[in-house]
């Protein structure tokens, strides 16, 4: 067994037209179609990591079973201790996991992107999440019926390695926003879910309000005006009526507590670039 690592595609400047493609072992920058006047490219389940770096023989078997889905703003994959019929891989939507209390108050335990899947208890076994998965950013996944998913991981034991490893990296991602959400500012937290949204996004824009993101982050709407305010005086972001635009990304990551990093890194470290068969 061969496995390679490979950071995810980070852009080296938030001004770059392009977008983050990655097809094997490599990662092309295909210029963003709605920028230059061009019909949007075609979906393909290469779009996202996991699926990305399948072999061609695991891949050939799973992509006909794939049904491309639109994910709108707001929209709840599942709900805490509900069943679950399908995995979703993410191409372009971001999806946030949430953890709802009894008296409604929520916070954000992970975010996942085209780096991962949404329903990972089908792989571990258990059929339910303690946790509600809501759409943070609308885009498009790939979805996968339950029973298919299964019987897939039976099958291929490239795909049960890879998901071993994707279930360890989200392990971290968990446990550091824990750590973060204790220990760390609400600047450091803002700039900390800023950074991880950008990492699952072809551009440097975000649609998301002041109030949306508290009840991500779980604090007060004020602690959340009063740390996007002092990013955008100092340049780093511009926001105005639930519309974020990073300005200033290497500003943002000079800002944030060293969560971010272990996360990235992890994720790094973790998810291959090639996995065999």
């Amino acid at each position: 067994m061969s496995i390679t690592p490979s950071p995810i595609a980070r852009p080296s400047s938030v001004s770059h037209s392009g977008v983050p493609h990655r097809v094997g072992s490599r990662l092309n920058v295909i210029a963003d179609p709605r920028r230059i006047g061009l019909r949007p490219l075609a979906p393909t389940p290469r779009q996202n990591r996991l699926l990305a770096v399948l072999p061609e023989a695991t891949g050939r078997q799973i992509f006909p079973l794939l049904e491309l889905v639109p994910l709108s703003l707001g929209q709840a994959l599942y709900e805490s201790g509900g069943s679950l019929s399908h995995v979703y891989f993410p191409t372009d939507a971001i999806v946030s996991l949430l953890h709802i209390t009894k008296n409604g108050a929520s916070a954000e335990i992970a975010v996942v992107g085209n780096e991962g899947l949404i329903g990972i208890a089908l792989f571990l076994g258990g059929g339910t999440m303690p946790n509600r998965a809501v759409v943070q950013s609308a885009g498009q996944a790939y979805r996968l019926q339950g029973p298919l998913f299964k019987q897939e991981i039976a099958r291929s034991g490239a795909l049960q390695r890879l998901l071993m490893r994707y279930t360890h990296a989200l392990l971290t991602q968990l446990a550091q926003t824990a750590v973060c959400n204790r220990h760390h500012t609400v600047d450091q937290q803002l700039c900390r879910w800023l950074l991880l949204s950008l990492d699952r996004l072809p551009s440097n824009e975000l649609n998301m309000t002041q109030e949306l993101i508290a009840n991500m982050l779980g604090v007060r709407r004020e602690g959340v005006t009063e740390a996007a305010g002092e990013l955008q005086r100092a340049g780093l972001i511009h926001y105005r009526r639930g519309h974020i635009r990073v300005l200033d990304r290497p500003g943002l990551e000079a800002r944030v507590c060293e969560c971010y990093e272990v996360v990235r890194k992890e994720f790094d470290r973790l998810l291959p670039n090639v996995i065999a068969e």
